[in-house]
């Protein structure tokens, strides 16, 4: 009976030995400096030894203008990836940038969608409306392995990380403009844990709060 016992607890070992050991989770916690959460900021995470999965292939995606607002208000692309702009408004919109990334112009009518437009280089392309001021969208285009946007709770959950050191990254369009993306340096994973990191971000006031004398005439 002992013996079975033992041989019993062999193969449990055995069995523990061949599973391939849990990769780590990284939640990524964006707050301002008042404590209230923050939306809308783009984490980029980057290994230091290099790698990650491989990358999609490319997509489209759409940037509808809806209340004289673009939807959404920051969209992550990787290189490769295209955009369309969409107006469901029952106005016009001349959507424009004069990115050096991207310099471009569209004017759409209600129910227009404007040409796929290929984005080829990482950078951040501002975008507006030439009519509607106020109206203001990001094209946040990066390589990084992994990317991804806060959601009104401020965070941003990344699964299955291989064990190892990171970088991570944050950037929001109202943080002080000119400046590079807020950076937590050699974040270590380890294989199995689940890693909280925090930001705490002096933002600039919201631009899309002024009060627009435009949106009275339209």
């Amino acid at each position: 009976m002992k013996m079975r016992s033992i041989m019993a607890w062999l193969a449990m070992l055995a069995l523990l030995a061949v599973q391939p050991a849990r990769a780590a989770d990284l939640v990524v916690k964006v707050g301002d400096d008042h404590g209230r959460p923050v939306a809308d900021a783009v984490v980029t995470v980057l290994p230091r030894a290099g790698g990650g999965p491989k990358r999609p292939p490319p997509v489209s995606r759409t940037i509808d203008q809806k209340n004289l607002m673009f939807v959404p208000y920051i969209e992550v692309f990787r290189p490769g990836d295209q955009v369309v702009f969409r107006n469901s408004d029952s106005t016009r919109h001349h959507v424009y940038s004069f990115s050096q990334l991207k310099a471009f112009e569209f004017v759409l009518a209600p129910g227009e969608d404007s040409a796929p437009m290929k984005l080829e280089r990482d950078g951040v392309i501002a975008v507006g409306c030439n009519i509607h001021d106020l109206m203001v969208s990001y094209l946040y285009v990066s390589d990084a392995p992994w990317i991804a946007r806060s959601g009104a709770d401020g965070q941003v959950r990344l699964r299955d990380l291989p064990a190892g050191g990171y970088d991570v990254r944050v950037w929001q369009p109202r943080l002080p403009p000119a400046r590079p993306d807020l950076v937590q340096s050699n974040v270590v994973l380890r294989q199995g844990e689940s890693r909280a990191v925090a930001f705490k971000l002096a933002l600039l006031p919201d631009p899309r709060l002024r009060f627009d004398r435009e949106h009275t005439r339209y």
